[in-house]
């Protein structure tokens, strides 16, 4: 009895030691790719599980008919500064991003921090020519 009860608590142990410290769970969405008002880009979210598991997907209306499209994948368990491959399949879409508690960031498979014109709002592409790939979380 003695065994089974110390045989146990080392699981549990070891359980709660393997625990993944994520910067948040559940739903936030981001925009890192600004794109202008009415061109029916996607709505980009995260979901992040208490178990650490990071999904990303994305809701997009086309704008004459209104039909909503949909995806939504696993990237894989969250850990500080990991690049994740975002690879959506409907659209043949493949990125890499990093996250932490505030922002997620575009970047390339090394996890260099992108810097594309795409990024900029259409006001700051006034005064700029490439802009930072990163977005605040909006839950």
């Amino acid at each position: 009895m003695k065994k089974i009860f110390s045989l146990v608590i080392l699981c549990i142990s070891i359980f709660t030691f393997a625990q993944v410290k994520v910067p948040f769970t559940g739903h936030r969405s981001f925009d890192i790719l600004k794109g202008y008002s009415g061109t029916g880009t996607p709505h980009y979210y995260l979901n992040v599980k208490k178990n650490g598991d990071v999904l990303f997907g994305y809701v997009q209306v086309n704008q004459a008919d209104r039909k909503e499209t949909t995806e939504e994948i696993n990237t894989g368990k969250y850990a500080p500064n990991k690049v994740m491959k975002v690879q959506f399949k409907k659209y043949a879409e493949t990125f890499f991003v990093k996250f932490d508690k505030n922002k997620i960031y575009l970047t390339d498979e090394k996890g260099n921090i992108q810097n594309l014109d795409g990024c900029c709002s259409a006001r700051e592409s006034i005064d700029k020519e490439t802009c930072t790939c990163e977005s605040e979380f909006y839950e």
